[in-house]
């Protein structure tokens, strides 16, 4: 009988597990109310006593001051654009996106025109991804994440559609929410995703985002990209977690405290 490697989470500790999520996390600030003293506290739990996370992401107006704040931490600085309608016109995003990469955004999460793709209308959302994706060199170190809104689009063929052709146009990560609609990401969705990039060019990332609170919701969603993808496919670049509050459960697992570690944070974006 030939060996068959156990999965990933089965040879790990609880900390370890944890310490591999934290890696993958872009700790977010998108409060309607979020203030420069947020984002500072913010940027403070980014690089922390555990190690520090993927990226940071916060709204346009606090780039400058979040790249500011993370120089030579290695910690990178998302911002949004179209958030979270989804419906603003395409040079008001473009004009937006220019200026955030201007004062250093690593990354841009942009919202697909998800309502148009959903009416039947595919010309918005291309043009929308393709305006964006003009302004960030292909193959350079900025990404480009295209937030479907699966939680609104429901059906699969439609989360399929909305996959493949954020794919086709450029995107460098394909993001399940905003996190501001009642329905964020769910595995169901993010298995249509993971469908869509492997098909097209697994290359392409997948970032689950909104109502992952815990250590174990996250590992739900590792465990299916480890089975999908292959146990080696995970790592920054081809995988995030949009989260506030599951930093708390991730430290939480790394001290040991399990029963903090299970307790419903904050729900997240």
């Amino acid at each position: 009988m030939s060996h068959v490697d156990p999965p990933v989470r089965h040879r790990q500790s609880p900390a370890d597990r944890a310490r591999r999520v934290l890696a993958l996390l872009d700790l977010t600030e998108l409060g309607e109310r979020a203030t420069a003293t947020d984002v500072d506290r913010l940027c403070v739990r980014a690089d922390g006593l555990h190690g520090s996370v993927a990226a940071v992401c916060v709204w346009p107006p606090f780039v400058a001051q979040s790249v500011a704040a993370l120089v030579g931490s290695g910690v990178r600085v998302a911002t949004v654009v179209n958030f979270p309608s989804g419906e603003e016109r395409v040079d008001d995003v473009v004009g937006m996106t220019a200026q955030a990469l201007a004062e250093g955004a690593d990354e841009i999460d942009l919202v697909l025109p998800y309502r148009a793709l959903a009416s039947g209308d595919q010309r918005r959302p291309a043009e929308m991804i393709d305006a964006v994706r003009g302004l960030l060199h292909v193959g350079g170190s900025r990404l480009l994440k295209v937030i479907l809104e699966t939680g609104e689009l429901v059906d699969a063929a439609l989360i399929d559609q909305a996959a493949r052709l954020a794919i086709r146009h450029g995107a460098d990560f394909i993001k399940t929410s905003t996190g501001k609609t009642s329905v964020s990401a769910t595995t169901a969705a993010t298995a249509v995703m993971l469908r869509a990039i492997s098909d097209l060019d697994p290359q392409v990332g997948l970032k689950p985002s909104g109502g992952i609170r815990t250590t174990q919701d996250a590992w739900l969603y590792l465990d299916q990209a480890d089975h999908v993808m292959g146990p080696n496919w995970v790592s920054p670049r081809t995988f995030r977690f949009g989260a506030s509050g599951l930093l708390n459960s991730l430290i939480a697992t790394i001290e040991g405290d399990e029963s903090a570690a299970d307790a419903t944070a904050d729900k997240g974006y």
